[in-house]
């Protein structure tokens, strides 16, 4: 298959006509696969054949420098579902909603409080009249807003949509997540247990990591067949050509010094997107893409002007803003009961990392991680002395304050240039604009996580949003309906007799008519706060 490359002039020069306009009101579907790499044909790794993805990236755009703003799941999600850094709303730790379940001392389990104005993304597709549903992981270190979907259950499906209504539809797919290079490991293989894999340099070439290996392109098999069955059923709807897709991954990928880190093993991710009527298709784009950037995009491609609020920026549609990003940023911190605090910028070919906790290892006990065979055996090696230097330095006892890489002639980041002096202008251009970064999001990771509960919920306390008040017009069947909490989304049911709540909440926008025989419910709910009570109006 020929490939062309896709320069920044000539994304610019694809016309709101073609790429937008035509666009509009088109179908929005995301299919995102847990915990990988650009391990797969399209991205050049050949290891084991893909045929679903490798049609859609025939069909589509591949894009190359997509980061994830953490190298693991929660933070990231939660990125996404704003537009808005994790450590800019306190959603920084891995994780927030079960931290009793890791160990931590004197902390309570917590729910992040963005800011009053935001709201998740498929809140803002229904409001523009888009059914929207997920299926199922959410992860966004917050209860879903009541009103941000249509249905979010393993059920979840566009089809329950009404005739003609224009969707948003995420379907996760997690036999790709860490933990399945273990749970499946008693399943046989998707592919030939003789098959040739590649071990990266940082992990001991051994049967143990040979075999750890083939699980995970196993499980990338199986990805890709159920992939399949969701384009299938897209096809079988006669929804292919209206519908723009998105495929990529949550973060990098699953082995030991991929997930949870800053390095691309743990950030960089593969993104294809498929556009009706195969628009621009088999093109490469290169453009710096953050996951921040995913929200907006995605309303800029329905036609709706992205939120003035969220950190990221449109690389399509509508909206699209220009010129293209000259950096990408992604923080760690806290990983179940391990803390940690490191802060990266990356440009098209460098990347520095900020150490906060440096008499810190960069190895760091997990209880999770160490169910895989192959963190077993490498634990076993390092106590024996059995690796060498390179898969040594993920366990030195401390790290250096800063970390400079060339990732284009070091793509594992394995030799700091911070004090190269060969380098030293590019190391004080990107620590400048990481310090820059982090005083604009005004970074929550410089306090202690017990403060940060403190300032979302005072007392260590979660707020509770009040109750909308309602007000009768004219002959008292219309109603309207005010919030009393900033920032909170009203939700309504309008109920026939003998029909009780159900999970469905529509979006409050205007004033609602009832007539005697119906029963209004109605609750309000800001982000990270808990719902108000359900009030029921006659």
């Amino acid at each position: 298959m020929m490939l062309t490359q896709c320069s920044d002039q000539k994304i610019a020069d694809v016309s709101q006509e073609t790429e937008t306009s035509k666009l509009q009101k088109l179908n929005i579907l995301w299919l995102v696969a847990e915990d990988l790499s650009a391990i797969i044909p399209p991205f050049g790794d050949m290891t084991v054949a893909t045929p679903n993805l490798s049609r859609l990236a025939a069909e589509g755009v591949r894009f190359t420098q997509v980061y994830s703003t953490s190298g693991v799941c929660a933070p990231s999600r939660a990125a996404i579902a704003t537009g808005m850094y994790q450590n800019r709303i306190g959603a920084q730790h891995m994780r927030t909603t079960n931290i009793k379940k890791f160990g931590v001392d004197g902390l309570i389990a917590y729910e992040a409080v963005p800011p009053p104005y935001v709201k998740m993304h498929s809140q803002h597709f229904r409001e523009a009249g888009y059914y929207t549903t997920n299926n199922a992981k959410e992860d966004y270190q917050f209860r879903k807003s009541l009103v941000a979907w249509d249905d979010s259950s393993d059920s979840a499906h566009w089809r329950h949509r009404n005739a003609g209504q224009p969707f948003f539809s995420v379907f996760n797919f997690g036999i790709t997540h860490e933990s399945q290079v273990w749970e499946q490991s008693g399943q046989p293989l998707l592919i030939a247990n003789d098959t040739n894999v590649p071990i990266p340099p940082y992990l001991q070439d051994t049967d143990v990591s040979r075999r750890g290996v083939r699980q995970v392109y196993s499980n990338v098999v199986a990805m890709d067949q159920q992939v399949g069955q969701i384009l299938a059923q897209l096809e079988e709807d006669d929804l292919l050509d209206s519908t723009i897709i998105f495929w990529y991954t949550d973060h990098g990928g699953p082995l030991p010094r991929q997930k949870r880190l800053l390095y691309d093993s743990g950030i960089h991710v593969p993104l294809i997107i498929r556009f009706p009527d195969k628009l621009r298709a088999g093109e490469i784009d290169d453009q710096l893409i953050s996951f921040v950037d995913f929200k907006s995009t995605a309303l800029s491609l329905a036609g709706i002007e992205p939120p003035s609020y969220v950190d990221g920026r449109a690389f399509l549609g509508d909206y699209v803003s220009t010129p293209n990003r000259r950096y990408i940023h992604a923080a760690a911190d806290r990983f179940d009961s391990e803390y940690d605090m490191i802060r990266a910028v990356r440009d098209g070919r460098f990347k520095y990392l900020k150490n906060y906790k440096p008499e810190r290892p960069y190895y760091l006990p997990l209880t999770y991680r160490e169910q895989m065979p192959i963190m077993q055996e490498l634990l076993k090696l390092r106590d024996s002395g059995l690796l060498n230097e390179i898969q040594t330095q993920w366990f030195r006892t401390s790290k250096d304050e800063e970390e400079l890489f060339d990732i284009l002639r070091d793509p594992y980041e394995l030799n700091n240039l911070a004090k190269d002096p060969t380098h030293a202008e590019k190391l004080v251009e990107l620590r400048n604009e990481l310090n820059n970064w982090m005083t604009s999001v005004e970074d929550k990771g410089l306090m202690s996580e017990g403060d940060l509960i403190q300032s979302m919920w005072p007392g260590a306390v979660q707020p509770i949003t009040l109750s909308p008040v309602a007000t009768k017009r004219g002959n008292n069947s219309e109603i309207a309906l005010r919030s009393q909490t900033e920032g909170s989304s009203i939700g309504y049911q309008i109920l026939e007799q003998g029909e009780v709540v159900n999970g469905v909440w529509e979006i409050y926008k205007d004033p609602l008519t009832i007539d005697d025989s119906q029963r209004l419910a109605v609750v309000a709910h800001r982000l990270g706060f808990a719902p108000s009570e359900i009030m029921i109006i006659r």
